[in-house]
């Protein structure tokens, strides 16, 4: 019998990554890694830090700095019957290479009445790192997430991180993963469940990081974290905060954010990408549409990135993206306290 608790370790968000690669790599040949630095150098970040010594020059690619190029390769062997993983060192480069994911990767299942797939997967840092200015700061999750054909899915912890990776990669579909540079570093608690070999997190399933009754904060990848901040400091002042982590942006799934609004009666949504069209602007809207709307009893409230592009001075900086004291007067302008 078993008295102590399943034995939780912390693993660092790189690490997580970098875990689920080995494992995929070796559980299945068709899978390869190629990028920029990914091999020789163990990753611009480190991600995939030993798995050339490991698996070699066939297994994982260093190419050419040329987006369009290395990815329309790797979509190519998508199509041929390969499992690529095609590594961005950061979104904002994979507009080089746009076409080959937009019209090569997500159309080509649907344009073949399903007879090719495109099993692949491009990953890599996204939204705003520090400090790096305008050109390496955007968030992809809307623009990606508009796209059928794709899917989008964006972690937050160590467990979101390596069960998204793995699902992604054992996925027939093209699936873009929105990770961020900050998290890498960051621990998180991983269950012995989540050390297992076998451990996937089901792509369009969202996880509720916290309970609450008073408003629902629905969010994804790093501002997660900012919203379970504010929720302990809210829940100070007597206000309980039920924090949803989306993990995937596309399917979204719905079905957890409107039970979740017919609960609290109130809804906040924060994301690090600009307002118009973002991803806080579609929860908003299916709210609306859907059941759920009847039980809001205040307009929803969306906490994203200032509508500019990100200036480079740190103050600035600061001030375009949501930071917990923003969230926190968010919910106190939804429950209008």
């Amino acid at each position: 019998i078993r008295l102590s608790a399943p034995a939780a370790i912390q693993v660092t968000v790189r690490d997580a990554l970098n875990q689920a690669l080995d494992e995929e790599l070796e559980r299945d040949e068709r899978v390869f890694l190629l990028g920029e630095e990914v091999a020789q150098y163990d990753g611009a970040y480190k991600i995939s830090r030993g798995l050339w010594k490991k698996y070699g020059d066939k297994r994982v690619i260093d190419t050419p700095i040329s987006e369009m190029g290395f990815t329309g390769i790797a979509v190519g062997a998508a199509m041929a019957g390969l499992r690529p993983v095609c590594e961005f060192m950061t979104f904002n480069f994979s507009m080089q290479a746009i076409d080959q994911v937009i019209n090569s990767a997500a159309k080509t299942c649907y344009m073949s009445a399903g007879s090719i797939a495109v099993p692949i997967v491009f990953r890599g840092p996204n939204g705003a790192s520090a400090g790096v200015a305008a050109q390496h700061s955007q968030c992809f999750a809307a623009w990606y997430g508009h796209c059928p054909g794709l899917k989008v899915v964006s972690p937050w912890s160590s467990e979101d991180a390596k069960g998204l990776l793995k699902a992604s990669i054992r996925d027939d579909n093209p699936v873009v993963m929105l990770e961020n540079e900050l998290l890498y570093g960051v621990p998180f608690e991983m269950s012995e469940q989540a050390q297992s070999k076998d451990f996937i997190v089901p792509i369009g399933k969202a996880k509720i990081e916290r309970q609450g009754t008073h408003v629902t904060l629905v969010s994804h990848s790093r501002p997660v974290g900012h919203c379970l901040e504010a929720a302990a400091v809210l829940a100070k002042e007597g206000v309980e905060c039920e924090v949803i982590n989306l993990r995937t942006i596309r399917p979204m799934d719905i079905e957890t954010v409107e039970a979740s609004v017919v609960k609290t009666n109130h809804l906040v949504t924060v994301e690090g990408g600009w307002p118009q069209f973002g991803v806080g602007a579609e929860i908003c809207a299916r709210i609306m549409e859907g059941s759920a709307f009847n039980y809001l009893d205040a307009p929803a409230v969306r906490v994203t990135g200032a509508d500019v592009p990100m200036p480079y001075a740190k103050i600035l900086e600061d001030n375009c993206i949501p930071q917990v004291k923003d969230i926190i007067f968010a919910v106190k302008k939804a429950l209008n306290i």
